[in-house]
């Protein structure tokens, strides 16, 4: 029998979060709903194996911005994306900019949010099967004089020093890594790592590159180039 998906969904609203939660577990999904950031946070450190995490923006206790960045402090990559009422622009890109892999305004449609949950675990799964044993070394890349290991989304710089990268953040690198040279559109970069491309994702997007960039400045070969008006040019320079 094919194991059931975990999800961990976080909302206050008891009537929305009743009735979201049994809906998921209605169409086979293992669901664990949790009312508060506090709650959820102890959840998840209890057994951090969910495979997607909804998170509710507004909530009693903090807000989900702040849950999302404590669950990424403690495992880098975990995917998960915002149910929120809130409209403003900019509580989308911070929502995106922290590395969600989607972003929900109420009230929505139920099967919607059911289609968004399997398509983020579909093109997770495509980008990074699951498997019961995976041989690391496999799983070591190297990129001029950085080394990225997609276990643990962790690059080693030239100098020794280890940063911890977030999954989007890993992917963006693996693309540009499997491109050198070649002038990437925006749309190009977002159908192939977020799945669509539209103005809130192209947005993102550019938020990922200048935090890339920072990360780069560790490395004396791997550069990214801004090619204005048509897109990105990842350069890695000889020794």
């Amino acid at each position: 029998m094919e194991q059931k998906r975990r999800l961990l969904y976080v909302e206050d609203e008891s009537d929305l979060g009743n009735v979201v939660s049994q809906y998921l577990e209605m169409v086979g999904f293992d669901v664990v709903w949790e009312s508060s950031a506090t709650t959820a946070l102890a959840a998840f450190k209890a057994r951090p194996d969910f495979d997607l995490i909804l998170i509710d923006v507004q909530l009693p206790d903090y807000n989900g911005f702040q849950l999302a960045e404590e669950i990424s402090e403690q495992a880098a990559g975990q995917p998960f994306l915002f149910l929120t009422a809130r409209r403003e622009k900019k509580d989308r890109l911070q929502g995106l900019n922290i590395g969600a892999d989607d972003y929900i305004t109420k009230p929505f449609d139920v099967d919607e949010l059911v289609l968004r949950i399997k398509n983020i675990l579909k093109r997770l799964d495509f980008q990074r099967p699951h498997a019961p044993a995976i041989d690391s070394s496999k799983m070591l890349t190297h990129i001029g004089d950085v080394q990225i290991n997609q276990n643990t989304h962790k690059m080693t710089c030239p100098d020794g020093e280890t940063i911890d990268l977030t999954l989007r953040e890993m992917q963006v690198m693996l693309f540009l890594n499997k491109n050198q040279g070649k002038l990437l559109r925006r749309e190009d970069i977002l159908v192939q790592i977020w799945g669509e491309n539209d103005y809130f994702m192209g947005r993102s997007l550019d938020v990922f590159i200048s935090r890339i960039r920072k990360i780069l400045k560790h490395s004396e070969r791997l550069s990214i180039e801004t090619v204005y008006g048509s897109g990105f040019i990842f350069r890695v320079s000889s020794l």
